[in-house]
């Protein structure tokens, strides 16, 4: 039960870390065009989408061989030490 808790433990974590970027790049870019909106006092709703949307990409992009390579080792250290886990 121990092993369980612990890669459960790991997997959220890994997840908490692979989506920080994304999630924190879109909220900032929605914060500047909130802001710009309030400032110009365009009330346009589907305005804050497409930024996200490009930088939410992008992101992915330039990140995603890094993304890749942690899920990728995590998922091979698991399967190494699969063995620990099955009795």
């Amino acid at each position: 039960m121990d092993y369980f808790l612990g890669v459960s433990k790991q997997a959220l974590f890994l997840s908490l870390i692979l989506t920080a970027p994304p999630v924190l790049l879109a909220m900032l870019v929605g914060l500047v065009i909130s802001i710009l909106q309030a400032t110009t006092q365009i009330q346009e709703q589907t305005l804050t989408f497409v930024p996200k949307l490009v930088v939410v990409v992008v992101c992915l992009i330039v990140l995603g061989e890094l993304m890749t390579g942690q899920l990728i080792t995590f998922t091979a250290t698991l399967f190494d030490s699969f063995a620990t886990y099955v009795h």
